[in-house]
């Protein structure tokens, strides 16, 4: 699941704009104010949708704190002051795109959509897993937090890809082994619990829950 920030301070603007993001089935979080979405940048969201006009500090001065922090996070600028050179320095400070008010909640929608598939589903076909706040990449073995990469182990990578292919599903530590270490493997299933808890130490955010006498289950956030 997509997580996208929104900052627009027309709060009832911001309520429409909301209802048709989530109805995408992404999880979205909206600030009425620049300080409150300045406290937030450090949670990696996929996509900010950010308002220049703001109430306290300019949208400009957001947009750059933003892509100090996490500089591959793609940003739509939404602006009422003069579209031409409100487009030019959102583009030159690296925002993705530009949208200028009136415009209709359903544009917002298109665009945000074709920005997160160009983002997080690359032309190369790799598959791309949103965990939050991680992002698996199948196809090169990769798992990112941010801008930083979290180094795992091969059956590592292998136990988290099969939780996250399963999600929201109990699976046993004999299916586990089965998947990650081979049918023909020969040892304790002790070290299921082992592989998790070293995965649970390097991903500290992943919702892996223990199922007593049985094995694991990844929850859906």
């Amino acid at each position: 699941m997509f997580r996208v920030f929104l900052v627009e301070d027309e709060v009832n603007l911001s309520n429409i704009l909301v209802s048709y993001l989530e109805k995408e089935g992404w999880e979205v979080r909206s600030f009425n104010d620049g300080q409150s979405a300045l406290r937030a940048i450090h949670e990696h969201p996929h996509l900010w949708i950010l308002d220049i006009m703001l109430p306290d500090i300019d949208g400009y001065q957001l947009l750059r704190s933003i892509k100090e922090a996490s500089p591959d996070v793609p940003v739509i600028f939404i602006s009422a002051r003069d579209a031409d050179l409100d487009r030019i320095i959102g583009l030159e400070m690296g925002s993705d795109d530009y949208l200028a008010k009136p415009f209709l909640p359903r544009e917002l929608v298109i665009r945000a959509h074709r920005l997160l598939e160009r983002v997080y589903r690359p032309k190369s076909g790799s598959s791309l897993i949103s965990l939050h706040p991680y992002v698996l990449d199948e196809d090169r073995r990769m798992v990112l937090k941010g801008r930083d990469e979290i180094e795992l182990t091969s059956k590592e990578f292998d136990l988290l890809l099969y939780f996250a292919r399963n999600r929201g599903q109990a699976l046993s530590r004999e299916q586990i082994i089965n998947h990650v270490w081979g049918g023909d493997y020969v040892g304790s299933d002790r070290s299921v619990d082992d592989l998790v808890r070293r995965l649970r130490k390097k991903m500290p955010d992943l919702r892996i829950e223990t199922i007593y006498g049985f094995g694991y289950r990844m929850t859906v956030k």
